[in-house]
C-alpha cells in the first residue's frame, strides 16, 4: 500500500497543471474545462477505503473491551463517528469516481476533435443522430402518401442504425478509461456493501441518528448501574485477572488510537493539495477581476468564459476538500474519546494493581507471622523438650499445622468469596474422606502409635502371631523384622508390613515389649505320679524352678523395677517363680510359671525342664 506521503506528493503532482493557467469554457460547446480538478488515481482511491474500513473493524475490539457504562457511552459515541467517518470517505471516493469518469469523456472527445475516425465514439454519435434526421424525413413523407417509392429507403435506414447502434455499445465498453471508471464505481459500490452502517448519504439525518444512539447509550449505562452487583470481595486470582484485562484494554486502546492518527494522518494529507489549489483558484479570481476592470468591451466574452471554468473549478474542488476536513474534525473528536477511555482504563488498572499489591502484602505479612510462630514453637521445642522422642513428635505437629494453616491462608486469598470456598472444600473433603477412608484411618492412627505408650524404632512388638522389631514407622503403614520364635529368637529374615490402623481393630491386637526389659514368663503344666505329700513335692519343684531361675536373679529384679518405672505404677510385684497343683481328672497336676531373659530364654527353658524332670523321677514310687 502506498505510504501517505507518497499520496501527498501524487496530488501535488496531479493539480500542478491546473495551477499554472485556466482554460475557457463556452456556454455554446457545454464540454468541461480542459485544466480538470486534482483527483485521485483508482488505486489511491481503493487504498483509502482499505485503510478506512480496517480502521473500522477496530469497533469490534472496541466492543470487546467495553465492560462498563461509561465504555459503553464512548463506544456508541465512536460508532457514531465511525459511521460519518466511513460515509464520507465512500463520498469522496465516489465523487472521485466521477471526476474520473468525467475526465475520461472528456479526453476522448478532445482526441475524437484532433483525430477524427469513422469508428470513434463521436463519429458514430454524428452519424446515429443524421440517419435519425432522415429517417424522421422519410416518416414524414409517407404519412403524406409515398409508400412505394420510400419503403426500401427506411427498410436500409434502420439497418444501418441498428449496426451503429452495435458498434457504439462496443466502441464504449472498449474505452479503457471509462471502463476503468466504472470498474471503480463497481468496486466502490462492493466495499460499501460489506458495511451496513455506512450508506450511500450517511450525513442525512446523522444529528437524528446521534441523538437517538446517545439516549440509548444513557439507558443503557442507567439499566447497568442499577443492576451493578454489590461489590464483593475479590481473591488474588480475580484481583490479578482484573489486572491483566485492564493492560490488555489500555495496550487496545493504544493501538486503534495510533490506528486513528495514522489516518488522519493520511486524511490530513491529502487534504493539502486540494486546500492550496483553492488558494490559486482565488489568485486567479482576483487577478482576472484587474484584467476584467482594464479589458476592452469585446474582451468581457472571454473573461466570462474564465470566470465560469474557475467557479466550476472552484465548486468540484470544494467538493473535495469539505469532507475532507470534516473527516479531520470527526477523527480528531474520536480520537478525543479514545483519550477519555484510556485515562479511564489507565485508572481502574492502577486501583485494581494497588488492590493486588495490598492483597499479596497482607499475604506475605500473614505466612510471615505463621512461619515467625513455627520457628518460636521450633526453638522452644528444642530448648525444653530433651526426650528426643517427645521432640520428634512436637517438632512433626508443628510441621503439620505449620503447612495446613498456611494452605489455609493461600486458599482463602485467592478465593472471591468464603462460602463459596468453604462449600468446595466440604465437598472435596468429603470425597476424599469416602476415597481413602483407610488411608485417613492410617494416618489418624500413626499418632496413636507414636504416643506415650507407643512404639518406636528398635521396639519388640507382636501383632497377632507375628513378633518383631520395628525397623520403620510411617504415616500410613510400620514395618517389623519378624523374629522366630520356635527356637533362638533371631531375625527370620522377612520384612512384615501392617497399616497403621491396627491400633483401632479389636482383634489382633498389637502387643508392645517396654523399651529395655526383655523379661517374660513361660508356663508348664505337668502330670505328677502318685505320691504320699504332694506338698513337700511342690516344695522340691520350687527350688528347682528357683536353682536355675536364680542364676538371673538380679538382671530379672532390675527389669521389674523398670516396668514399675516406666508404668508408673506400684500393682507391679516382684518376679518369681510359682507352682500351683490342681486336680484334673482324678490325676494331679503342677502349673510351673517362671519369669525368663528373653536372650536367655532357651537355656532357662531346657535347664528347668532338667531339674523338675529330675525332682518327678525322685519321687515317684519306683525310685
Amino acid at each position: 500500500m502506498h505510504s501517505p506521503a507518497l499520496l501527498a506528493l501524487t496530488l501535488m503532482a496531479a493539480v500542478a497543471g491546473a495551477a499554472t493557467g485556466v482554460a475557457t469554457k463556452t456556454p455554446s460547446d457545454g464540454g468541461a474545462p480542459s485544466n480538470r480538478v486534482a483527483v485521485l488515481s483508482g488505486e489511491q482511491v481503493i487504498q483509502i477505503l482499505d485503510e478506512t474500513v480496517d480502521w473500522y473493524r477496530t469497533l469490534g475490539t472496541q466492543q470487546q473491551n467495553a465492560t462498563q457504562p461509561s465504555d459503553l457511552l464512548i463506544l456508541f459515541a465512536n460508532r457514531q463517528t465511525a459511521d460519518k467517518v466511513v460515509g464520507l470517505s465512500f463520498e469522496i471516493a465516489r465523487a472521485n469516481a466521477e471526476l474520473l469518469s468525467s475526465e475520461a469523456s472528456a479526453a476522448q472527445s478532445s482526441a475524437d476533435a484532433d483525430t477524427p475516425d469513422s469508428s470513434s465514439p463521436q463519429a458514430l454519435s454524428q452519424r446515429q443522430s443524421e440517419l435519425d434526421a432522415k429517417r424522421q424525413d422519410i416518416k414524414k413523407q409517407l404519412s403524406d402518401g409515398k409508400h412505394a417509392e420510400l419503403q426500401g429507403e427506411l427498410a436500409m435506414l434502420d439497418a444501418r442504425k441498428n449496426l451503429l447502434d452495435t458498434m457504439t455499445e462496443f466502441v464504449n465498453s472498449s474505452d479503457p478509461k471509462a471502463a476503468g471508471a466504472n470498474n471503480l464505481k463497481a468496486q466502490i459500490d462492493a466495499i460499501a456493501a460489506t458495511i451496513p452502517s455506512s450508506g450511500a448519504n450517511p450525513a442525512a439525518g446523522s444529528s437524528t441518528a446521534a441523538s437517538a444512539a446517545a439516549g440509548s447509550a444513557a439507558a443503557v449505562a442507567a439499566g447497568a448501574d442499577a443492576n451493578k452487583p454489590a461489590p464483593v470481595r475479590s481473591g488474588l486470582w480475580e484481583l490479578a485477572t482484573s489486572v491483566f484485562k485492564l493492560r490488555n484494554k489500555v495496550a487496545s486502546i493504544e493501538v486503534i488510537d495510533q490506528h486513528t492518527a495514522d489516518l488522519a494522518q493520511t486524511f490530513d494529507e491529502i487534504s493539502a493539495p486540494p486546500l492550496r489549489q483553492l488558494k490559486a483558484y482565488s489568485a486567479r479570481s482576483d487577478a482576472l477581476a484587474a484584467q476584467s476592470d482594464a479589458a476592452a468591451k469585446g474582451v468581457h466574452q472571454e473573461l466570462r468564459g474564465q470566470f465560469d471554468t474557475l467557479a466550476w473549478l472552484f465548486k468540484q474542488t470544494s467538493d473535495i476538500l469539505l469532507p475532507l476536513t470534516k473527516e479531520k474534525v470527526l477523527l480528531r473528536q474520536y480520537r478525543h474519546n479514545l483519550g477519555n477511555w484510556r485515562e479511564s482504563a489507565e485508572r481502574q488498572y492502577h486501583e485494581a494493581l494497588a488492590a493486588l499489591g495490598i492483597r499479596a502484602a497482607v499475604l506475605a505479612g500473614m505466612l510471615a507471622v505463621v512461619f515467625g510462630l513455627a520457628e518460636i514453637w521450633r526453638r522452644a521445642v528444642l530448648r525444653y523438650s530433651h526426650e528426643p522422642r517427645r521432640r520428634s513428635q512436637l517438632l512433626l505437629v508443628r510441621t503439620i499445622v505449620l503447612w495446613t494453616v498456611v494452605l489455609a491462608i493461600v486458599g482463602l486469598s485467592f478465593v472471591t468469596q468464603i462460602s463459596t470456598f468453604a462449600t468446595f472444600a466440604g465437598l472435596l473433603t468429603a470425597g476424599v474422606a469416602v476415597a481413602m477412608q483407610s488411608v485417613l484411618v492410617s494416618v489418624v492412627g500413626y499418632f496413636f502409635l507414636i504416643g506415650k505408650y507407643g512404639i518406636r524404632v528398635g521396639d519388640r512388638i507382636q501383632i497377632g502371631t507375628v513378633v518383631g522389631e520395628v525397623i520403620d514407622i510411617g504415616l500410613v503403614r510400620m514395618h517389623l523384622m519378624e523374629l522366630n520364635q520356635s527356637g533362638p529368637l533371631g531375625p527370620t529374615g522377612r520384612v512384615v508390613a501392617f497399616a497403621n490402623l491396627i491400633v483401632f481393630q479389636a482383634t489382633g491386637g498389637l502387643f508392645k515389649q517396654i523399651p529395655g526389659v526383655t523379661l517374660a514368663w513361660h508356663e508348664n503344666t505337668l502330670t505328677l505320679p502318685v505320691v504320699n505329700d504332694y506338698g513337700v513335692l511342690k516344695e522340691k519343684l520350687l527350688a528347682a524352678i528357683n536353682g536355675v531361675v536364680g542364676q538371673y536373679s538380679e538382671e530379672i529384679a532390675r527389669q521389674t523395677r523398670e516396668i514399675e518405672k516406666t508404668t508408673a505404677t506400684s500393682s507391679v510385684t516382684d518376679a518369681v517363680s510359682q507352682v500351683q497343683m490342681r486336680l484334673v481328672n482324678g490325676r494331679m497336676e503342677a502349673l510351673i510359671r517362671y519369669p525368663v531373659h528373653r536372650e536367655h530364654a532357651a537355656e532357662i527353658d531346657e535347664r528347668v525342664a532338667e531339674s523338675v524332670m529330675k525332682v518327678i523321677a525322685d519321687s515317684s514310687p519306683s525310685a
